[in-house]
């Protein structure tokens, strides 16, 4: 079945290059953007016009088994030889986009140093990891339909929220900004490079204009923050079921609390930032016994760590 075109030619190879796999992740990912992910064991290639294909279990380039694991990961046999590049690619993300959590995942990700810190008391936060992380954070744009985040990411950082580091499209771009108070001039609502909502609480508007690429998206409220379940509702309704929330911490810390996110990725940098701006912020609990205890698996990303946690 043809679900998504990488617009890309691929060659048939001995071996599934590092190029091929992530092409074959990508579609996956669209895949389960459409509502209609990998569920079943079969076996996946992509064609020699970059479309996914399904295929019996040993006719593809890898056999994936969702939720074949004791935990519920994947398993996957790739039928042809497979270089390590490709498989850690494999290893890393396809969990994120086969079986049926993949169609509506809402994800989170968070920088953060060894203390816990995710920028320093000044804001300062262009690196603290580095830049197989920053390549990574890419990745997960490219993987899903949406990339999220808060209006003080947008007014200290200046993020662009592309993919430009890696081949694959770009998400449409969410900012939380319930007054509406982020600079205009940032790059997200002037560059044009993907369509971008601003989401606001309803009746701030006040008839603000944006460039064509940027549309003002009201949602109820009730006090100064907007729901994050009403936001995750409004995507779904556009049919934008895969959504990353990059950040801040503390758009990260409220999707969390809400019980939204089905896995969060932090990366964590080997150094002490001292009393700065906190990661992910949670309620107190008296006992240990209180404590949220993921399953994790862990990736080395040069000097940093990936924890990548599943609820």
């Amino acid at each position: 079945m043809h679900l998504w075109n990488a617009r890309a030619e691929v060659a048939e190879t001995a071996a599934l290059t590092e190029g091929q796999a992530w092409l074959l992740l990508q579609a996956l990912a669209a895949q389960a953007g459409l509502g209609a992910a990998v569920v079943t064991p079969c076996g996946v290639r992509v064609d020699g016009a970059g479309w996914l294909e399904k295929a019996a279990l040993g006719d593809g380039w890898l056999d994936v088994y969702p939720g074949a694991e004791p935990d519920g990961e994947p398993l996957f046999r790739a039928t042809v030889p497979l270089p390590p590049s490709s498989k850690r690619l494999l290893d890393l993300y396809l969990p994120l986009c086969v079986g049926e959590s993949s169609q509506d995942l809402v994800m989170g990700h968070l920088a953060q140093s060894l203390d816990g810190q995710i920028a320093t008391s000044t804001g300062a936060s262009c690196f603290i990891t580095g830049q197989e992380d920053l390549v990574h954070t890419h990745r997960l744009r490219a993987l899903f339909d949406v990339v999220l985040v808060g209006r003080g990411t947008i007014a200290s950082d200046d993020p662009r929220l592309t993919t430009r580091l890696v081949p694959g499209r770009n998400p449409t771009r969410v900012v939380i900004d319930p007054g509406l108070r982020a600079p205009a001039e940032r790059h997200v609502f002037r560059d044009g490079a993907a369509p971008t909502l601003l989401v606001c609480a309803q009746g701030k508007r006040n008839g603000r204009r944006m460039d064509a690429h940027v549309e003002i998206l009201e949602i109820p409220v009730s006090g100064e923050v907007l729901s994050p379940a009403a936001i995750v509702n409004q995507l779904k309704a556009r049919g934008l079921r895969r959504i990353f929330v990059e950040g801040g911490g503390v758009t990260v810390s409220r999707f969390f609390e809400a019980g939204l996110l089905g896995r969060v990725h932090v990366t964590v940098s080997p150094v002490f930032l001292g009393q700065g701006r906190p990661g992910l912020v949670m309620p107190k609990i008296d006992q240990l016994a209180q404590a949220t205890r993921p399953h994790v698996r862990r990736f080395l990303l040069g000097d940093d760590t990936l924890f990548d946690c599943r609820f």
